[in-house]
């Protein structure tokens, strides 16, 4: 155990605070209950596949501003298929749209590796012609999804031989997250290809001196960010039923919640759990902004200053660390 606390203390002190924020916010609002926590899980889905996007490129050592809207493009699109069409279309469609975030992920890593322009010109490009293509497939907020899509994430998991409190606190949408990152993170993590992507996140030069193939090892690594932003663009689209072209807040979202979960800005270090826990903790703290009957305008700039605050700490950390 303690071996573990050393290892993973920094998750361990998120999960702490975590703890602290529902003991808040039950304090603030007594009627706080699983139904609440089950909105709480929908909210935070497409924000955790965001976060996922964001964290396996700066593990490796970049960074991608073009997360958002990918998801903008990838959510209308789905939408767009789906639109009267039938249940069984959606089948072909979540393919379709997991396959189209990956090889735009991929197009994103071959254009720093040809070019050679640093990722965060490239990618802020690319957020332009993205947002553009979104707005090009629909116009306005519209679309439709499956209704087993919808379900998906929609009420609790029923668990036979356990009381219905205890499957009342297990939403489906949580259920959904942790399958869909367990299916990408875990065989990656401990493959091959994810030791690379650490390495290259270390040190370029090292890996490469060492045999690794960096070119192609970045461009799976953005290829993998844009997988993990489709799933977020069809999360926004099972939540709300229809595609919207313009990107939400999960870019300057994404980053804090990298920083927050441990990961350093420099690459190389960190992991997936870290910052998946760190969501949940931005979000239950816009929660109790709200419950506490905030203006949302003070509530915005609150998150704001938080997540700004966030990115400059893991940027002095990852100044130090270099020095």
């Amino acid at each position: 155990m303690s071996h573990f606390l050393r290892r993973q203390g920094w998750v361990t002190g998120l999960f702490a605070l975590l703890i602290v924020l529902f003991i808040a916010t039950k304090l603030i609002q007594p009627g706080y209950g699983s139904g609440d926590f089950g909105s709480l899980a929908r909210a935070v889905l497409p924000y955790a596949f965001a976060v996922a996007a964001q964290t396996v490129v700066v593990i490796a050592g970049g960074i991608d501003l073009s997360v958002a809207a990918m998801m903008a493009l990838t959510s209308v699109t789905a939408a767009s298929m789906m639109a009267g069409a039938s249940e069984e279309y959606a089948l072909f469609v979540v393919p379709f749209v997991l396959a189209m975030g990956f090889v735009l992920g991929a197009l994103n890593g071959l254009l720093i590796v040809v070019t050679r322009v640093p990722d965060i010109v490239v990618t802020l490009a690319m957020l332009f012609v993205l947002q553009g293509a979104a707005l090009l497939v629909l116009g306005a907020p519209g679309g439709g999804a499956a209704e087993w899509l919808k379900a998906m994430i929609s009420g609790t998991v029923p668990i036979p031989g356990l009381p219905d409190t205890i499957d009342a606190w297990l939403p489906k949408a949580l259920l959904v997250l942790v399958v869909c990152l367990c299916i990408v993170w875990i065989p990656l993590r401990r493959s091959r290809l994810g030791l690379s992507i650490y390495a290259i996140g270390s040190s370029e030069l090292a890996a490469f001196r060492s045999g690794v193939p960096v070119a192609r090892t970045r461009i799976i690594a953005y290829a993998l960010s844009g997988l993990f932003a489709a799933m977020g663009g069809l999360a926004l689209t099972m939540s709300t039923g229809i595609g919207a072209p313009i990107p939400g807040p999960y870019l300057l979202a994404s980053v804090a919640a990298v920083v927050l979960g441990g990961v350093a800005l420099g690459g190389g270090k960190g992991g997936l759990l870290g910052p998946i826990v760190a969501v949940f903790v931005l979000r239950l703290v816009r929660t109790d902004l709200t419950l506490l009957a905030i203006d949302p305008n003070v509530t915005a700039i609150i998150e704001g200053l938080i997540m700004v605050a966030v990115v400059m700490f893991g940027a002095f950390i990852t100044m130090r660390g270099r020095q």
